[in-house]
């Protein structure tokens, strides 16, 4: 049995011993056929690196690694390019001059390296030295390869100045790529974010966006069939839970498992949020919090491709920022006028069940016992105590200190109290619909557990106001639509609150059938 590439990054060390390597080199020899100047946006720790790696590898001639995988007999292995790596996945740069550092001490261990003395005073007179300078010692065009060339700007997101400062600094840096195009054979740049082209690649108008080509949708990720690869290490292991848990990351082609996870799965055989616990979404949340963005929206989110291609630091979508990052995936894409409108959802259980988890704590403050409730919540589902189950939402709300409330503004808006309850289904993998369409309007919340829905319908009321949740629900007869679902009891709960006592003030149900 093979070892498991984990965290490893570079071609040597994984070919150069016995481990797992799917082969990702048909797709590398596609690229540089048809074109020269590429970007792609795709998350963390999903193998961008490793792919950038691959083609310095090619370019640089190194044949021998690339014995028995496709590119060995489908590249010209006469020709050896100079090869340009900047990364800037190193370390988190709070500012602007250290990132100029950073470049500087790249660009002068090049020239070390490459006995290529650089004289110029600015970074982007020595880019231009070096690329210059490359392209003559080896009387071949230079290839450039970026790697996280968006990191210290999504290191500053939400300080919207000193990210500007980064995007400026990295502007200039881009922009030389551009001038010297006589001296270049190839360019691939990478990250997570895809930031407008007009106000970070100013200029480099013919940088190829493949973020979203078909053709390179699997690029990155492991395919159902490239799971073979893995083969030995599959058997006795449940496949549909596995695609449940770390499949589903749609690039407008074939869909894709999160490599990090399988290999981190396969190591255990155990079901957990391997990617997710690398990642600090926190960033998220703190933005969550800055536009008073409704949770519930996050899985009905919807980009058209303008808006898709537009992010940046002085205009951040929401809704874009968790597609770009991983956290949303493509659902389907809808054509209206000839424009494309990409509807997106969450890829999968993890990703599901921990980004929700993590929007609980904001939601409700740390101090509250989340994880207890959590606990208590699944048992009273496998018990059907409804009883219960309003006791134990009542004494949540309850538990939140009224100095949150002050100090929070998402409090103030209605959808607060029923993301609350939609969390907390959503954390312990239920299966939960928000705003779940039916042909007399549209139900707040659908919970699916076991041989059970609950139709959820949520009011929040001042003193003066009649009329109850429970009631609506009959009135609009939003049950009908999963009456049709076989052997299925249907439970109808309204739940009211208070925005004066901040807290239920009516929770009622009835059983159907």
């Amino acid at each position: 049995m093979k070892q498991l590439p984990i965290g490893i990054q570079t071609l040597t060390k994984i070919l150069g011993a016995d481990y797992y390597y799917v082969d990702k080199t048909q797709i590398l020899a596609e690229l540089v056929k048809t074109g020269s100047y590429y970007f792609l946006s795709r998350p963390r720790r999903f193998g961008k690196s490793l792919f950038l790696d691959t083609l310095r590898e090619a370019f640089m001639g190194n044949k021998e690694l690339f014995k028995g995988l496709y590119l060995e007999n489908n590249w010209d292995w006469s020709k050896k390019y100079p090869v340009i790596r900047i990364d800037f996945g190193y370390g988190v740069i709070k500012d602007p001059r250290i990132l100029d550092k950073v470049i500087l001490e790249i660009l002068q261990e090049y020239s070390k390296n490459e006995s290529i003395p650089l004289s110029n005073e600015t970074i982007s007179g020595r880019l231009r030295e070096l690329i210059i300078g490359m392209e003559k010692k080896y009387s071949q065009k230079v290839v450039i390869l970026v790697d996280e060339y968006d990191k210290p700007i999504l290191d500053n997101i939400t300080n919207t100045e000193i990210a500007r400062e980064m995007r400026e600094g990295l502007r200039n840096f881009y922009s030389v790529i551009k001038g010297t195009d006589a001296y270049i054979k190839f360019v691939f740049i990478t990250g997570v974010s895809k930031f407008s082209k007009v106000n970070l690649f100013s200029g480099l108008n013919n940088l190829l966006d493949i973020t979203l080509n078909k053709r390179y949708a699997t690029i990155c990720g492991y395919t159902e069939t490239e799971l073979t690869v893995f083969e030995d290490r599959l058997i006795d292991v449940n496949r549909e839970k596995l695609k449940l848990w770390y499949n589903g990351y749609n690039f407008l082609g074939e869909s894709v498992y999160n490599p990090f996870d399988i290999l981190l799965f396969l190591e255990s055989k155990e079901f957990k949020n391997y990617w997710f616990e690398m990642g600090n979404p926190s960033f998220l949340i703190e933005l969550i919090q800055k536009n008073s963005y409704n949770s519930i929206n996050i899985n009905k989110a919807r980009l058209t491709e303008a808006s898709l291609g537009s992010f940046d630091v002085d205009s951040i979508e929401l809704e874009n920022l968790f597609f770009q990052t991983g956290y949303l995936t493509i659902k389907n894409v809808k054509k209206y006028n000839d424009n494309n409108v990409y509807y997106l959802t969450y890829p999968n259980l993890e990703v599901r069940k921990s980004l929700t988890d993590v929007i609980l704590t904001y939601l409700c403050n740390t101090n509250t016992p989340k994880e207890k409730n959590k606990e208590d919540l699944y048992d009273i589902l496998l018990a059907n105590d409804l009883e219960k189950l309003k006791k134990l939402f009542f004494s949540f709300f309850a538990s939140i200190p009224h100095d949150w409330y002050r100090k929070n503004t998402v409090a103030n808006y209605e959808g607060y109290y029923a993301s609350i309850f939609y969390c907390y289904f959503t954390a312990i993998g239920l299966d939960v619909r928000a705003e779940d369409v039916t042909n007399h309007g549209q139900v707040d919340m659908t919970v699916f557990f076991e041989d059970r829905v609950f139709v959820f319908e949520f009011k929040v009321i001042e003193m003066t106001e009649s009329g109850s949740a429970l009631s609506q629900i009959k009135e609009k007869k939003y049950y009908e639509k999963y009456e049709e679902i076989q052997n299925r009891k249907i439970y109808l709960i309204g739940v009211e609150f208070s925005k004066e006592n901040r807290n239920i003030t009516n929770f009622e149900y009835e059983i159907l059938g």
